[in-house]
């Protein structure tokens, strides 16, 4: 008999297999973690962008949970696309009660080209009611904007953004640099509520990039439910996508997703 550690994702669809919910599972089953899932809305997309979004209904989401955690529970859970308000506080009312300590909240608002994608009502309860429960939140530039109410254009601006979101009530903040510009593009920075640390890994240049904030934050849950410690699961998990990253697929006519299974690929 095999036992495996296993993690949750609460997320969307992405019909082109490249972001979401798809490229959660795949992260935890390169990570040998059992992935389980709560889908919270169906994409029709492909590498050229995203045609339709249909949310699915917040009991189901409810209902999806409760399935999970009655029978197999976790060891790590993720948060995803949730695209509006009801379903928000629905998640977050799950989180609390079934007391998922070791959540990593993507705060999927906008995308990496600066597309806003929820409401100010769906953000609102993303900041009151699902980020106090992080242990991590790990926010694009563009979303640490939104939820610090800054303009972030240095590194000085992402450690002040991070102090602001901090307050929030989350555990952890790690600001993600992919959307910078020059030398601060790739450049996270994470803060623990006394000091902040500068995150660097290699810089891969490849137009691929689908899916790259979905399976960062997959990573460091999966490597969570492993039990390593918050910040030793963000550096692996940051290795882990820029690694992918160099594999990363050149498939469709747009951007292509990140190499997630890497090892299998010559």
């Amino acid at each position: 008999m095999t036992s495996s550690k296993i993690a949750l994702t609460i997320a969307g669809s992405d019909s082109g297999g490249g972001a979401g919910l798809q490229a959660d599972l795949r992260t935890f089953a390169f990570h040998c973690v059992h992935g389980t899932s709560a889908i919270t809305c169906i994409t029709a997309q492909n590498t050229l962008g995203v045609n339709e979004v249909i949310p699915i209904n917040a009991t189901m989401v409810e209902e999806q949970i409760k399935a999970v955690m009655e029978d197999i529970g976790v060891q790590a859970a993720k948060t995803g696309m949730l695209f509006n308000q009801e379903i928000i506080l629905t998640v977050a009312e799950q989180i609390k009660q079934w007391k998922l300590k070791q959540l990593v909240v993507d705060p999927v608002m906008v995308s990496r080209t600066g597309v806003q994608l929820i409401d100010e009502r769906a953000i609102a309860a993303l900041k009151n009611n699902l980020i106090p429960q992080a242990l991590i939140v790990t926010p694009n530039c563009y979303e640490a904007k939104i939820l610090s109410g800054i303009t972030i254009n240095s590194l000085e601006d992402m450690k002040k953004a991070a102090k602001i979101i901090y307050q929030l009530g989350a555990n952890f903040v790690l600001v993600k640099g992919g959307g910078m510009k020059g030398e601060l593009r790739g450049v996270d920075l994470w803060f623990d509520g006394m000091n902040g640390e500068v995150l660097t890994t290699e810089m891969i240049e490849t137009k691929n990039t689908h899916g790259t904030g979905c399976t960062l934050s997959a990573a460091i849950t999966a490597n969570l439910a492993l039990g390593k410690t918050p910040l030793l699961a963000v550096q692996q998990a940051k290795l882990y996508v820029t690694t992918a990253l160099k594999y990363a697929l050149n498939i469709g006519q747009g951007t292509g997703p990140v190499g997630h299974f890497f090892p299998l690929l010559d």
